[in-house]
């Protein structure tokens, strides 16, 4: 048997083959919507992938699925479990089984049993692995999705947070208590593989290992601590993470099937004399440095860095409106791949960077200045101090006066902020607080970004409240 780990450390996702060498045959779990590293895998090994297989349907990343069914032949085995509202609306299109608890998937000598693991989301299932061509009758191993994580549980709120169902919180998180109850009977010998790592927002506290094993998870994962539902529920739905806006837009994707890669629309290079008029009619990102665009950028865009695309661009977007970036032509597929990751298949154009700066449009710059240089001024109240941190960090620590306006919701609250006082945008250690400081410009906003953030405030002794 072959057990192969792929990682998207810009997703925190994390997915499997499981091949049999003997028969030449592999399955994917949990595909991220880029299958080429999986392909490239399979052909390195000598195996032919012919399955891929769901926990659940995901709603922080485009499942890929679909799209190994059509380049690949892959069968499909997708969950038969939960009410009608959540079953795959794109089963029929493809060779496809839906599967049950208790199920049994086989792959040459590998053995995959399912178990219905609900509360993360109610079709939720994990799978038992068994390699039976090492002779083994038992399994070595759990393939946990979005259930059980390393240090932690799958937040069981996405289908209200998200998905706007009114109520459903509360009863997956009982859900989520007799999962946890099930997965504590399991053999500690057990390996534990979950879907995602630290920086996922599918849980609260996740660890940054990748595997663990059923016997630590109940020594030392919180969640698994507790013998009673109504203290377990209000743990579990207490101080998680926001839910970004796009979930919402994943989890209708991934039921009624992404579009394939193939047939999404040639993204345009526009000449870069059109970039102002379209830059201030709608959303235009540019993906390059905090430091590059502090100098200098075209007015209107709005600045997340690539390395921060994927956890902050789908706060941003409107799905349904054209998009433009600015990015260098060398970097461009790799922002395509990561919009793409989220379901960002609107990009209608892309400015080359080199072209744009030529042309001499980058004519705007702001301030980002340490807080031995904004004390007073903050102090005062002569600026309005703008924490755009998320609220458990707000919590445990913030500088005096500072207006809690979490980043993610920053564009669409834009028009809630007062004008009449120059702003001051401050995180943790500047990077979120950079990006506010392009949004809070292109309103139209006086605006300086706290460099170092509340980091650097609290290094230079200056007072905080609450921490």
């Amino acid at each position: 048997m072959l057990l192969k780990y792929f990682y998207d450390k810009s997703l925190a996702h994390a997915s499997y083959m499981v091949g049999c060498q003997r028969s030449g045959e592999a399955i994917v779990i949990d595909p991220g919507r880029n299958v080429e590293p999986y392909l490239e895998a399979a052909a390195a090994e000598g195996l032919q992938i012919v399955g891929s297989t769901e926990t659940h349907i995901h709603a922080d990343f485009v499942s890929g699925s679909r799209e190994l069914a059509d380049r690949v032949g892959a069968k499909l085995y997708l969950s038969d479990e939960g009410p009608a509202d959540w079953k795959y609306q794109f089963a029929d299109k493809h060779s496809a089984q839906l599967i049950k608890n208790g199920d049994v998937i086989r792959i040459g000598k590998v053995k995959l049993e399912v178990l219905h693991t609900p509360g993360h989301t109610p079709e939720h299932i994990s799978f038992l692995l068994t390699d039976e061509g090492g002779g083994a009758n038992v399994p070595m191993g759990i393939f946990t999705g979005d259930f059980v994580f390393v240090g932690s549980i799958g937040r069981p709120d996405l289908l209200e947070t998200a998905a706007g169902i009114v109520g459903s919180a509360e009863a997956g998180a009982r859900l989520l208590y007799h999962s946890m109850r099930k997965f504590r009977e399991l053999p500690d010998h057990l390996q534990v593989w979950p879907a995602h790592g630290a920086g996922s927002a599918c849980g609260k506290g996740l660890g940054a290992i990748p595997s663990s094993t059923v016997g630590y998870e109940k020594l030392f994962n919180p969640a698994l601590q507790f013998d009673d539902e109504q203290k377990f529920v209000d743990y579990i739905l207490a101080d998680q993470p926001e839910t970004p806006f796009y979930f919402a837009v994943m989890k209708r994707v991934n039921k009624v099937g992404p579009e394939l890669v193939r047939n999404l629309p040639p993204v345009k290079s526009p000449s870069p004399e059109l970039l102002p008029a379209i830059a201030r009619k709608g959303l235009t990102i540019d993906v390059t440095s905090a430091a590059e665009f502090a100098a200098a950028h075209v007015p209107g865009t709005v600045n997340v860095p690539l390395n921060m695309l994927v956890q902050w661009a789908g706060f941003f977007v409107d799905y349904d409106q054209p998009l433009h970036l600015i990015a260098d032509s060398s970097s461009l597929p790799e922002v395509l791949r990561r919009l793409r990751s989220i379901g960002i298949d609107n990009v209608c154009g892309s400015f080359d960077a080199s072209a744009v700066k030529a042309a001499g449009l980058r004519t705007e710059s702001y301030r980002s200045l340490p807080p031995q240089e904004l004390r007073s001024s903050i102090e005062r109240g002569e600026v309005q101090l703008l924490d755009v941190r998320a609220v458990t960090e707000y919590r445990d620590g913030h500088i005096a006066g500072a207006e809690h306006r979490f980043l993610g919701k920053l564009l669409r609250e834009i028009d809630t902020i007062n004008h009449s006082r120059p702003v001051v945008a401050q995180c943790q250690a500047g990077g979120r607080s950079a990006i506010a400081t392009s949004i809070l410009q292109r309103a139209g906003f006086d605006v300086t970004n706290l460099s170092g953030g509340y980091n650097a405030w609290v290094a230079a002794g200056l007072p905080v409240l609450g921490a």
